[in-house]
């Protein structure tokens, strides 16, 4: 059930490989070039608001030793006290506090646009490199950890950049403020604070470091999860036909034990630190109240402590022990958004598929002298367009001559699974791949497509090497129908369009009709093709299918993918078990239509059954990835090898 390319739990491949910052300080450095580049005048702006609150947070604390000594204390010894001096000490108290919320809310308003516009840029960047990711990184990786990128991780990164970064700085500079006004008030307690607070920080280092291990940790297993989970879910199917639920249930448990182990430690570690912070806090803010009455008492320190500096000193050692119980607070949600962040750049660190082609594909016409060159509009006449150093640049006619020369390859180093491939395919030219699986039929087409690279030899596309022309031309001259169908939500005609974007709805019912077959084909055709289902569902070609077209049947999706090949109208065609999934009667009209299709193109055809291929003008067989056998269908009964087996012994491979 588990797939190859993946190991056993705590040691699979694809969960956490590449590129990985280990480096906590890089990481965060990393997140915010990203507020700098895109938002460094809000964030500066968050900056100075998050100073004047920290110091109308102060200003207020120190506030109270002038209140009692200066005004509260004289009036208690008047006969007959005024309160004019009280009263403005009490509105210019609210005035500071009044800019203290103004500017924690202007803050904290600013910090949720800032953190949702760097999210978005982190998703779009995620998400274009994806795009540039090769074929072997999406073999090697699990999707539903790769969907994990985009949602856990990015949803840690939301609380860490709204909540913790701008929690941070405001306590930062909360703790600033606060020790030069308990300096300013009196030398002796603020040395004593010190005391305290360096108990709290050994206590931070010791409980935050456990938790910050365990964090990562919950973020990997959770990541394993969500890729088993999404796995089983694609295959319910095949468990439900072997009866597989019980030891999926066995497999899922041993993940989610893993994950409940790692999030439990992470956890505990994190809601015990809150408490114990804040109970130092209480017995320090205590103590100072004892040793500060203690000093005033004893004039040790002569009458520089009054009740005024004890009551400000305490409201002052509430503010500066509060900061750093919310900076240990909001450590463990920094430290699981940068367990997060290290994932994300990890696929963002990926190295992207390597292209260094310079030959083009473009739409070409003759001219009238004959010569043939470039032109915006469609003409069903392809060209490779081939710049030189000179600056001078060539026009050839894509013929759809497709040569193989001394070809080995294998997918990993250390195992070849194709030796010494040497083939040919002429303008024109149906060939066909015949072979048990695993013999190297779909490996040949990758290679084709440059989904994968040599590990030696050549490829030759119309006498020019495949590594010399863009990947992106080398595809669109590819049409591709693949045995798995891949429908995307949208409607039927944009399910179509997709092989080509700008064609218009003509072309794609075109297409579904497999109109470029002759017209006797074309009769037969509308019997079951495309077009035919297509107008019988309920909104015709505007019907918008859901959850990869289950609401169709194989066949049907089948047929869908031909005329998204269809619409493409490329000059090489590449058929992989196209007509596998569709029914014998509607195999012999689609298959009339292919052919038709087909007419005038070199394609590629890698068949089961073995009565689909054979008109096929060349027919190669496949063994442990050596061509053994190869001839047209008449050529290899005649010979008696392993073609006459497979085809006199059964008309499908297994």
């Amino acid at each position: 059930m588990a797939r190859p390319q993946m190991r056993g739990p705590g040691g699979r491949r694809g969960m956490m490989g590449g590129k990985r910052s280990k480096n906590p300080k890089k990481t965060l450095g990393r997140l915010m070039k990203y507020i700098q580049k895109g938002y460094g005048v809000q964030f500066v702006v968050v900056l100075i608001c998050i100073l004047l609150s920290a110091v109308a947070n102060v200003a207020g604390s120190m506030f109270l030793k002038s209140l009692i000594d200066d005004y509260i204390s004289p009036l208690l010894l008047q006969a007959s006290p005024v309160f004019t001096g009280l009263l403005h000490a009490l509105m210019s108290m609210a005035v500071i506090y009044l800019i203290g919320i103004a500017t924690t809310f202007i803050y904290n308003w600013l910090m949720v646009g800032i953190s949702q516009g760097v999210l978005k840029k982190v998703r779009d960047e995620m998400f274009a490199h994806m795009q540039k990711l090769p074929i072997r990184y999406f073999d090697t990786h699990t999707h539903g950890d790769l969907m994990s990128h985009f949602t856990n991780d990015t949803d840690t990164l939301q609380q860490m950049l709204s909540q913790s970064v701008p929690q941070m700085f405001s306590s930062a500079m909360t703790i600033i403020s606060v020790f030069i006004g308990m300096l300013v008030t009196n030398v002796w307690l603020t040395l004593f604070v010190l005391l305290g607070v360096c108990v709290m920080l050994k206590v931070v280092k010791k409980l935050g470091g456990q938790s910050a291990k365990y964090f990562l940790e919950q973020q990997k297993s959770l990541g394993r999860v969500n890729g088993y989970i999404e796995e089983m879910i694609n295959g319910q199917k095949v468990i439900k036909v072997f009866c597989h639920e019980e030891k999926c249930k066995e497999q899922f448990d041993e993940l989610n034990d893993e994950l409940r182990e790692n999030a439990a430690s992470a956890n505990t570690f994190a809601n015990i630190l809150m408490p114990i912070m804040m109970n130092i806090g209480n017995l320090l803010y205590v103590l100072v109240a004892v040793v500060g009455g203690a000093l005033a008492l004893s004039g040790v320190v002569g009458n520089s402590i009054t009740i005024g500096v004890i009551a400000s000193f305490l409201q002052l050692t509430k503010s500066f022990t509060q900061p750093v119980t919310q900076i240990s607070q909001q450590f463990n949600s920094i430290v699981m958004a940068l367990a997060g962040a290290e994932r994300i750049f990890e696929l963002m660190d990926e190295e992207p598929e390597v292209d260094n082609g310079y030959v083009t594909l473009v739409n070409a016409k003759y001219d009238k002298n004959g010569e043939l060159v470039e032109t915006p509009e469609k003409t069903n006449i392809w060209a490779w367009k081939h710049p030189h150093e000179d600056g001078t640049t060539t026009y050839t006619q894509v013929r759809g001559d497709v040569r193989f020369f001394d070809v080995d390859f294998g997918y990993n180093p250390d195992k070849i699974v194709l030796h010494d491939i040497t083939l040919y395919a002429e303008p024109g030219q149906k060939v066909a791949f015949v072979g048990a699986t695993g013999a190297g039929k779909t490996t040949i087409t990758n290679l084709i497509n440059r989904f994968y690279d040599l590990a030696d030899g050549k490829i030759r596309y119309d006498g020019i090497n495949i590594n010399k022309i863009k990947k992106a031309d080398l595809r669109r001259s590819l049409g591709m129908v693949l045995q798995d169908t891949h429908l995307f939500t949208g409607t039927v005609m944009e399910n179509i369009r997709y092989g080509r974007l700008d064609a218009t709805d003509e072309e794609c019912i075109a297409a579904a009709k497999l109109a470029n077959a002759d017209e006797e084909v074309e009769a037969a055709a509308q019997l079951a093709n495309a077009d035919d289902f297509i107008r019988r569902l309920p909104d015709g070609y505007d019907t918008v299918i859901d959850g990869d077209g289950g609401s169709l049947s194989q066949g049907q999706c089948q047929l869908l993918s031909i005329a998204r090949a269809a619409v493409a109208d490329p000059p090489v065609m590449i058929l992989d078990e196209a007509t596998s999934s569709i029914d014998t009667r509607t195999e012999s009209i689609v298959q009339a239509g292919m052919d038709g299709l087909m007419y005038g193109r070199t394609v590629f055809v890698i068949a089961h059954r073995l009565s689909t291929i054979q008109n096929a003008d060349v027919i190669m067989v496949l063994q442990l990835g050596h061509i053994i056998e190869r001839g047209n269908h008449e050529q290899l009964i005649a010979e008696h090898g392993k073609y006459y087996q497979l085809y006199t012994g059964a008309f499908e491979l297994e």
